[in-house]
C-alpha cells in the first residue's frame, strides 16, 4: 500500500480512537463500578447506557405519594423527555395504604411496580424490598443528576425527593409580632402560660429537633411545654382554619407548607408563618426501585427527574414548599438558606417511632381537644 493510501487510513483510525476514548469511563469511575459490584450493587458508568437500557425495557410502573396534580405534570414532563416508555403512575397515601403495599411486597405481589414510595413509618421494612443499585455512587460521579444529599448514604439506593419543615404560626390580629417567640425556648416564658398557644399531639417537628438538639433536650422541653398548659390539638388543617377565623393566636409548630397556604388565602393577610432555628426538617417522598422491578433503568430515570431543578419546580408549583431543602433553586432551599437545620436524617429513621413515644409521654399523653 502506498503512503498516500496509508495516511487517510491511519487518520481515520486515530479519529475513531480519540472518539472512543472521549466516551470511555475514567479510572475513578471504573473503580467505583468495580467497588459497587463487589458489594452486590448495580452500577452504570454513563447516563447514555441507562437511557439505552430503559429504552429496551419500554415500560415503567410507579407508585407516588404526591398529589394527583403534581404527578400528572411530572408524568407529562417525563413522557416528553422519554417518549419511548409506556408509563403509568398510581397513588398511595396514608398509613393504611402504606401497610397494604408493604404486605403485598412481603407476599411477593409487588412485581407490578418498578419504583415505589417508602413510608417513613416502615422505612426499614420497605427498604428490604428495594433493588441494590448504587444510586449514590452514580450521583457522585454525575452519571445520575441527583444531589447526593438526597440519597440515603448507608443504603445508597433510596432518594428523598421532597422535604417538610415546621414553623411557628400566629395571627397578627390577636398577638403582636414582637410578642411571638423568636426561639423554641421562648414558648416557656411565663407570659405564654395558661392556654396561650396550640400544640399538636403528633409532634412531627419536635421529633426532627431531636436530631439537632438531642433526646435529653427535647424530652425536657416537651415536659416544660406541658407545664405551660397549652391547648392540645390534633391535625394542622382544623387548627390553622380556627386560627384563620380568629379563634386562636399562636401555634407552636405546624407544617410550613400548610401555614403558607392558609396565609395566602386569608382575606386580611393576618396569618404569619415564622421560621425558627434550628429549623425542624423531615425528609419525605422517599423513593426506591423495587427488588423485583422489571424496568429498573426506566425507574432510575423517574427518580432522577424529580430530583432535577425541573422536577423540583413542578413540585413547588403544584405542592408549594414541598420541594427538597437539598434541591438547587427549590423554594424550600431558598427559605432555609443560611439557617441552622435540624434534620431527622436517614440513620435516625429507625429511632423515630421511639422519639414520638418519648415526646408524647413527656406531653403527658393528652387527648386532642375539639376546636370551636
Amino acid at each position: 500500500m502506498s503512503r498516500a493510501g496509508t495516511a487517510p487510513t491511519v487518520l481515520l483510525f486515530l479519529c475513531l480512537l480519540v472518539s472512543s476514548s472521549a466516551h470511555s469511563a475514567t479510572p475513578s469511575l471504573l473503580n467505583a463500578k468495580q467497588s459497587a459490584q463487589a458489594r452486590g450493587f448495580i452500577f452504570e458508568t454513563s447516563h447514555e447506557e441507562i437511557v439505552a437500557k430503559a429504552k429496551k425495557e419500554g415500560k415503567l410502573r410507579v407508585i407516588s405519594s404526591l398529589e394527583a396534580e403534581t404527578y400528572k405534570h411530572l408524568a407529562a414532563t417525563f413522557r416528553q423527555k422519554y417518549p419511548f416508555l409506556d408509563f403509568s403512575v398510581n397513588a398511595v397515601d396514608g398509613t393504611e395504604a402504606a401497610q397494604r403495599l408493604l404486605l403485598e411486597l412481603k407476599a411477593g405481589m409487588g412485581k407490578n411496580w418498578d419504583a415505589i414510595h417508602l413510608s417513613r413509618d416502615f422505612y426499614t421494612e420497605f427498604a428490604e424490598h428495594t433493588k441494590k443499585i448504587d444510586i449514590l455512587g452514580m450521583a457522585e460521579h454525575k452519571v445520575l443528576a441527583i444531589p447526593t444529599a438526597m440519597i440515603d448514604p448507608n443504603k445508597r439506593n433510596i432518594v428523598a425527593e421532597a422535604s417538610a419543615i415546621q414553623a411557628v404560626v400566629y395571627n397578627k390580629d390577636l398577638i403582636a409580632p414582637e410578642k411571638v417567640p423568636n426561639t423554641w425556648e421562648d414558648f416557656l416564658k411565663p407570659e405564654l402560660k395558661g392556654r396561650k398557644f396550640l400544640i399538636d399531639i403528633r409532634p412531627h417537628g419536635m421529633v426532627s429537633l431531636v436530631a439537632g438538639l438531642g433526646e435529653g433536650w427535647v424530652k425536657n422541653y416537651a415536659s416544660r411545654l406541658k407545664d405551660q398548659d397549652p391547648i392540645w390539638v390534633r391535625g394542622y388543617t382544623r387548627a390553622l382554619a380556627a386560627m384563620s377565623a380568629g379563634e386562636y393566636a399562636l401555634h407552636q409548630q405546624a407544617n410550613y407548607q400548610s401555614c403558607v397556604e392558609v396565609a395566602e388565602k386569608h382575606p386580611r393577610k393576618s396569618i404569619v408563618c415564622k421560621v425558627l432555628e434550628p429549623v425542624p426538617v423531615r425528609l419525605i417522598e422517599l423513593l426506591g426501585v423495587t427488588v423485583s422491578a422489571a424496568n429498573p433503568y426506566a425507574a432510575l430515570l423517574w427518580l432522577e427527574l424529580q430530583a432535577t431543578p425541573t422536577g423540583q419546580r413542578i413540585i413547588d408549583k403544584y405542592e408549594p414548599l414541598k420541594s427538597s431543602v437539598y434541591g438547587p433553586g427549590s423554594e424550600l432551599a431558598k427559605v432555609t438558606e443560611g439557617k441552622k437545620l435540624s434534620i431527622d436524617k436517614w440513620d435516625s429513621f429507625a429511632q423515630i417511632p421511639g422519639w414520638y413515644e418519648m415526646i408524647e409521654k413527656a406531653f403527658g399523653l393528652p387527648q386532642a381537644e375539639k376546636l370551636k
